[in-house]
Formats: C-alpha cells, sequence, structure tokens
C-alpha cells in the first residue's frame, strides 16, 4: 500500500504566489481606483517587454481574449474556424460568442496537438480562422502552410492558454507576426492574475480594435472620460477590461516567472524520468526544452479505474479534456476524430504546480504503478 498522499499531491492544480500579492493589492486598494488604471498599463507593457512584441492588450480572462481576437479578426456568423476537439470547452463557447461554427479537427496521439496537414484538410470554403491550442504548453508550428492560410484569407488566431513563456526555436510564444496570440491568466496558470488574459496583436490597428471592443466600443481611456461632458461609442463592445487589482498581481508573478519556468521544467522532467520504467504508460510530450509545461499528462490503459484508485488513494489527478464534439451543446458539428476519441479514453493529467517536491512526483508514480499492476492481476 502507498504511503498517505501529501496535501500538495492530493491537487491537481493549485495557484503559486511569491509572497508578494497581497501588498501589490493594498497598494491599489489605498489609491482608490480599481478598474482599468496605469497598472493595468504597465502590466502590458511588461508583459510586451518580456514576449519582445510591441503591444500587449490586456483583457477580463483567456476566454474574453479567444473572443476579443475573433471580433477583431473579423470572424462572423456563415463563418468556421478550424479548432481540435482536444481543450477545454473556452475554446469552443468563443468561436460560438461570434456566431460562427466550429469545425472539429483530429490531433497528433503523441502531442495533442493540431499539425499543419490536419489543418489543411479541414479548411471548407466557409473557413475564416484557425484556432489551433498550445496543449500542454507546447508550441505550434504552422509556418509550412501560412502563406496558403493568407492567400486563402484565413486568420490564425493561437489559444495559448497553457502556454506563457514557452518558446518557438529562441523566441517566446506570442512573437509570432502572423497570427493573434491568446493568453490566459487564470488561477491556475504558469502566471496567474487570479483571472485575467492577454490579446498579441499583430498591427497597431488591430490593438487599436481590441482596446475599443474591451471598453464597449468606446474611444476615450477611461482617464480622459472623466474630464469631457460625452464620449464616442464607435462600434461593438464589451466589459472586458483587466482590473488593477488583478493587473498588480500579475505584475509581482512576472516578477517570478523565471523561477516559475525553471520549477515547472524541473517537476516535469521528474515526472519523465520517474514514469519511464513503467509499462504501458505513455507520456504526453511538451517539448520540455521549449515549453512551460502546464500540465503533466500520461496515457494509460483503463483509465477510468485508474482515475479512481488513485482519487480513492488521495491522488489529485484529473481528466484535461473530455473531447469537445463529444459533448451535448456542440453535438450538431460532431465529426469522427479517431485520435482524439482514443485521447479522450486514455489520458490522465498528474498533480502538476510548483507547489510539489520530487517526493510528491516519486508518491504519485509509485500510486500509479501500484494501481496499474493491481488492474492486471484483476
Amino acid at each position: 500500500m502507498s504511503a498517505p498522499a501529501r496535501p500538495d499531491a492530493r491537487r491537481n492544480a493549485s495557484p503559486y504566489l511569491y509572497g508578494r500579492e497581497s501588498e501589490a493589492i493594498a497598494h491599489v486598494l489605498e489609491g482608490g481606483q480599481y478598474g482599468h488604471t496605469d497598472v493595468t498599463e504597465e502590466f502590458e507593457r511588461r508583459i510586451a517587454d518580456f514576449l519582445g512584441v510591441p503591444e500587449a492588450v490586456a483583457v477580463a480572462s483567456g476566454t474574453a481574449a479567444l473572443h476579443t481576437a475573433l471580433l477583431a479578426a473579423g470572424i462572423c456568423p456563415g463563418r468556421e474556424v478550424i479548432v481540435p476537439s482536444m481543450t477545454f470547452c473556452a475554446t469552443v463557447q468563443a468561436i460560438l460568442a461570434v456566431g460562427a461554427t466550429p469545425r472539429f479537427v483530429d490531433i497528433v496521439p503523441a502531442t495533442l496537438c493540431v499539425d499543419d496537414q490536419l489543418v489543411m484538410d479541414a479548411v471548407t470554403d466557409k473557413t475564416a480562422a484557425v484556432l489551433p491550442v498550445l496543449f500542454g504548453g507546447r508550441s505550434i508550428d504552422l509556418s509550412a502552410i501560412q502563406a496558403e492560410l493568407d492567400e486563402r484569407g484565413i486568420t490564425v488566431v493561437e489559444d495559448a492558454a497553457h502556454a506563457f513563456g514557452s518558446r518557438h526555436g529562441t523566441r517566446r510564444v506570442g512573437a509570432n507576426e502572423a497570427a493573434l496570440t491568446c493568453f490566459s491568466f487564470g488561477p491556475i496558470k504558469n502566471l496567474t492574475c487570479g483571472q485575467g488574459g492577454m490579446v498579441i496583436p499583430r498591427t497597431p490597428a488591430e490593438a487599436d480594435t481590441i482596446r475599443r471592443i474591451r471598453l464597449l466600443g468606446v474611444i476615450q481611456a477611461q482617464g480622459e472620460r472623466a474630464n469631457t461632458t460625452s464620449y464616442g461609442v464607435e462600434g461593438f463592445g464589451l466589459r472586458y477590461q483587466l482590473s488593477a487589482l488583478n493587473a498588480a498581481i500579475g505584475l509581482v508573478q512576472l516578477d517570478g516567472f523565471q523561477a516559475a519556468e525553471d520549477t515547472r521544467r524541473h517537476l516535469w522532467r521528474t515526472y519523465r524520468d520517474a514514469l519511464a520504467p513503467l509499462d504501458g504508460v505513455r507520456l504526453v510530450d511538451v517539448d520540455v526544452e521549449h515549453a512551460v509545461p502546464h500540465l503533466c499528462q500520461v496515457r494509460v490503459p483503463h483509465r477510468n479505474t485508474v482515475f479512481a484508485t488513485l482519487r480513492g488513494r488521495d491522488i489529485g489527478v484529473g481528466v484535461h479534456y473530455p473531447p469537445n464534439h463529444t459533448q451535448p451543446a456542440f453535438a450538431a458539428w460532431h465529426r469522427s476524430l479517431p485520435a482524439t476519441e482514443q485521447a479522450g479514453e486514455e489520458i490522465l493529467s498528474l498533480p502538476f504546480h510548483q507547489h510539489l517536491t520530487d517526493a510528491d512526483i516519486v508518491l504519485v508514480v509509485t500510486a500509479l504503478e501500484q494501481a496499474l499492476k493491481a488492474i492486471g492481476g484483476s
């Protein structure tokens, strides 16, 4: 019987704070301005500098980032967006929010990501955008088909909710001028604002469009409105600003991000080495030399039984994610996706967050090995 799970091994994911977040929030509270302020704008500048891009536009969540990016790209009703089914449902909901329809595409089994051939096989005359998901933090290279996508007028919107800090070659994810990139800064992401998101635009005009959309279509900045008797509403918009309170958390998190990057890579490699001797267990490859991992996932036989057994031992395993094309809300766009469907039956997310120790990982892997042996001997 395995040893009792430590508290950190009982959680599949957990926010990690550096100790100065409360002080940063208190400073904003003392200032008396809690909405979109110069703190938010400082966070945007710092993120842009970190990524090596001209501009970054902060929004209220990762879902808001996807929704706003699709709106800015002109994606509209009657058009299709190519998207993997293997993603969180927020990705698909953002497509529906602009009135477009998802065209689900299969994945590469080893990475749970799409590739260029899968994307091109799914293109139709209704395709307006491709929405690749950088699953687990792994970057995706669509450069081989970028010229063809451009020729067809198809926009690439990257769902990089898992991939803040990851690299494609020598550049950070987000620095691809050919794509709109969307980050999530939710509670358990590599960098958290408590809740928040960011869009990396391709052009200054696109940045202006995203800023207008996130402020209800209003063209003046928050501070300017206080000094005028009116303001201009130039188009459709939503209340998607990132508050100064959330931005203050993000600034502290960004200061500590190098430690997060190092820790998450170390934990993933520790899992990789500990899992290597286990028969029947396949680790989902995140390309750890370039990724800042967000998940550590394995594919196992009898997944549901293994899940229940480990949960029964207080090991915080999870499933990321049930395929969307099998969900009732998206049944109208169901397609046969064999690789996705098989992965949906096998994937298991192991506890993965910065509170873990090497000893926790040994405990988790030992419990997994025992569960598999028990199933094999039953």
